[in-house]
């Protein structure tokens, strides 16, 4: 193996990594901005309604937070595929994503399948 492949490795390695702990970092934000919201809301002053359409919206953005969680988890497992096939065993321990992780949920399939 080349310097170079295992640079590029050891590159795509770290950022990979480090892209999926900034998803994680979104979805702990999100979590915490809802809890504020909600929290907020509690308020006696506050109408139970308020902020209802906010709440909606947030949870349609975490929707989509996981969902690029969970696409990065693909590219996690793609890449480990072709780092086996270029670079050759990795010296530590292997990434070994089970199926189940990275699955799309029965209601994608069937929207897929339609």
């Amino acid at each position: 193996m080349t310097d170079r492949i295992l640079n590029d490795a050891h590159n795509m390695k770290k950022l990979i990594r480090e892209a999926e702990a900034l998803a994680d970092e979104a979805i702990i934000a999100m979590a915490r901005l809802k809890q504020a919201m909600l929290s907020a809301r509690q308020n006696p002053a506050v109408e139970v309604h308020t902020g209802q359409r906010a709440l909606m919206r947030l949870t349609e953005a975490e929707a989509q937070a996981l969902s690029m969680s969970t696409n990065l988890l693909r590219v996690h497992d793609e890449l480990s595929k072709v780092a086996i096939v270029h670079a050759g065993p990795d010296g530590g321990m292997p990434t070994e994503i089970p199926a189940a992780a990275v699955a799309a949920p029965a209601h994608q399939n069937a929207a897929l399948a339609a």
